[in-house]
């Protein structure tokens, strides 16, 4: 004992050390840190101007420590609608004491029975923001990983606007299967979360469930978590199975995605993409997303009864997302795509697809698509020019074959599709048809309510014996047609359009040979007719032909009408109007030779583009036949001679309806464009 007294002595400064040293290890082992748990209570309280409070606090040192609350309570700014944001039966979080100042890095929340009320309003202030109140600027807060047991999220972005209600499980998958088989495997090792949610957004309802792992990357990790999903909107379904990084503010997805539903353009509030009212619809792939950059690979599907197959993009830029894509389809149905220029179509149950004006805005639409009048044969529907002023676009589609109703020669599609700043153009815009192609441009100007539009199309090379139906009885006709047509208008849909539209049409054909027999009938020349009957029906040259319109506020006046063959001239006249679709043309045929039995006389071809009707000029026919029938009281054989044609037709200057057709001439006898 003297020894250890005498040493003790010697060193003082041992003995503080020690007794320094025993007193904060007691004060370790015996401190309870709910001693510090009222300042810390008023301390946040003061700070944020918010209610906090706790039942429990344990803190486990390091440089990461790890700090667990009980019984938690977060009350909400006075603007927020609840006045709790966030109550939790346990909270257990760790922070990175590294990364202080710059932000507060969470690298893992462990959630026990949370209740979480979050709210955005417009001027971007956010309930969820631990800084002054009414700040707005981002916060320095880092969540990376977040596990959830029983917990319930509801979010409100009053500026989007978007409202979500999650309600969150978990599940042990062992347990799941010994209740179904005692015997069983489970299922999967991936998922042992459960969430299911509802909601809107920009006024579309929501619903649907997924799975995840026990912890999700939740801001700024980039770490992926597994995910299987479906989500129902309305008539649309989608289901999702693959990774996602990041839940509250997603930066990677690699899933598998398949998505069906009534029509596309329901989905237009979800994406606020102008996608027609197509018919019922099927499509699935391999969804990327890399930074801001998503891309759709392995698309395939059908839309309708038209397959489709390509890939796409979606970029998240300013001023607005950029879409790409390339289609393709071996049999695209014209009728699945009729509603893009406002044409009604039919679902498979027989009742009509939703058009876009049903679908422009949740839970309502503005106003039901016009309808396409009976009487009308142009397209009524109406087009919301303002969805072209959300998204830009660079979409190809090429069609192998195409399937028209009412048997229309078209054969093939090849378009592009270019939308930059609300100014849409197709260019191109070809069709295969009858031999030949339809070659267009189609702008459409959306800066202003009332859509502006402009229309160049040029029928090159068009076969004229696949316009005209077959006949054992006619000869076959041959022949190259050409056409142009340059028209511009403004309107909300085609007709309206049409209605106001300025320009010019132009029809001319080349090469050309057409039936003796419907030569001689457009003349009414008896004995030609009878002769062709007994001997045979021929073709015979067509030397010209040519047919110009001027368009002014949709009336088109003729200013050339003529088809020249070698045995009648064929003069025309006449007008139509867009508007009102309704038109009248005068044809009078001239025969260039003698003939029996001719009782010419001009025809009048008039009435509704729907329903055309045709009338015979009687003045000449009774003329002849009072003619005729004087004579036969003096001598039999002279009735006969007012029924002789004298052959008044001139032969046409084909020159010069060359030059008046224009660029329809060289139309016609153009090699035609081919789609690939």
């Amino acid at each position: 004992m003297t020894t250890d007294t005498h040493a003790l002595r010697r060193h003082p400064w041992w003995t503080g050390f020690g007794i320094v040293v025993l007193a904060l290890v007691a004060l370790v082992v015996l401190f309870d840190w709910n001693w510090v748990r009222p300042p810390i209570e008023r301390y946040i309280s003061k700070k944020t101007e918010r209610e906090f409070r706790m039942s429990d606090l344990h803190v486990k040192l390091g440089l990461t420590p790890t700090i667990r609350m009980r019984d938690v309570y977060f009350g909400n700014p006075p603007w927020a609608q609840e006045k709790a944001m966030a109550q939790i039966k346990q909270l257990e979080f760790s922070v990175s004491l590294m990364d202080l100042p710059d932000k507060i890095l969470i690298p893992r929340v462990a959630l026990t029975q949370p209740n979480f009320d979050f709210e955005r309003l417009p001027d971007n202030r956010k309930n969820w923001i631990i800084a002054e109140p009414d700040a707005t600027r981002p916060s320095k807060l880092r969540i990376s990983t977040l596990s959830v047991d029983n917990g319930r999220l509801r979010y409100a972005d009053h500026g989007m606007p978007f409202e979500l209600d999650v309600l969150a499980s978990t599940f042990d998958p062992a347990s799941q299967a010994k209740v179904k088989d005692a015997k069983a495997k489970p299922e999967n090792n991936r998922y042992t979360t459960q969430y299911t949610f509802k909601g809107t957004y920009h006024g579309a309802g929501f619903s649907g469930s997924a799975l995840t792992g026990e912890v999700l990357s939740f801001q700024e990790s980039g770490v992926p978590f597994p995910l299987k999903g479906s989500l129902v909107a309305g008539t649309t379904k989608v289901d999702v199975e693959g990774t996602i990084a990041d839940a509250a503010n997603i930066s990677a997805i690699d899933t598998r995605l398949r998505i069906e539903g009534k029509t596309l353009a329901n989905l237009y509030p979800f994406l606020l993409l102008p996608l027609p009212a197509s018919p019922p619809y099927q499509l699935q792939g391999h969804l990327v997303l890399d930074g801001k950059h998503y891309t759709m690979d392995d698309l395939v599907g059908k839309i309708g009864s038209t397959d489709v197959t390509g890939k796409g993009s979606y970029v998240e830029k300013e001023p607005r997302p950029l879409l790409t894509a390339e289609l393709h389809s071996k049999l695209l149905k014209v009728a699945d795509l009729g509603p893009l220029v406002g044409v009604q179509t039919k679902e498979t149950d027989g009742k009509p697809a939703a058009s876009q004006a049903d679908t422009s805005n949740r839970p309502a639409a503005k106003a039901s698509e016009q309808a396409t009048s009976t009487d009308h044969l142009l397209p009524s529907g109406t087009f919301d020019g303002s969805r072209l002023q959300k998204i830009d676009a660079d979409v190809t589609l090429v069609a192998a074959r195409l399937e028209v109703p009412n048997a229309l020669p078209l054969e093939s599609i090849n378009a592009a599709l270019h939308l930059h700043d609300s100014v849409l153009k197709l260019a191109p815009l070809d069709f295969g048809f009858a031999g030949g192609t339809i070659a267009s441009n189609v702008t459409l100007d959306a800066r202003k309510p009332t859509l502006q539009s402009q229309v160049d199309l040029q029928l090159q090379g068009v076969h004229f014996d696949q316009l005209v139906p077959k006949s054992k009885t006619l000869a076959n006709g041959a022949g190259r047609v050409g056409a142009v047509m340059q028209l511009k208008g403004s309107g909300n849909s085609i007709a309206d359009a049409a209605a106001v539209a300025d320009g010019r049409i132009a029809v001319t054909i080349a090469n050309g040979r057409i039936s003796n027999l419907l030569d001689a009938a457009s003349g009414l020349n008896g004995g030609k007719i009878i002769e062709l009957l007994v001997s045979g029906d021929k073709d015979i040259q067509v030397n010209c032909g040519g047919i110009a319109f001027d368009v002014k506020d949709g009336r088109g006046t003729s200013r050339l009408f003529v088809v020249d063959t070698e045995q009648t001239q064929i003069l025309g006249t006449g007008w139509f109007d867009l508007g009102k679709e309704r038109f009248d043309m005068t044809v009078a045929p001239k025969p260039k030779h003698v003939g029996l039995l001719s009782l010419r006389t001009p025809v009048r071809v008039y009435g509704s583009f729907k329903q055309p009707d045709y009338q015979i000029d009687k003045g000449p026919l009774l003329a002849r036949a009072g003619g005729a029938v004087a004579l036969a009281a003096a001598a039999p054989f002279a009735a006969l001679l007012p029924l002789v044609e004298t052959g008044p037709g001139q032969t046409t200057n084909c020159s010069a309806v060359e030059q008046q057709v224009g660029t329809a001439a060289k139309e016609a006898t153009m090699t035609p464009k081919r789609t690939r």
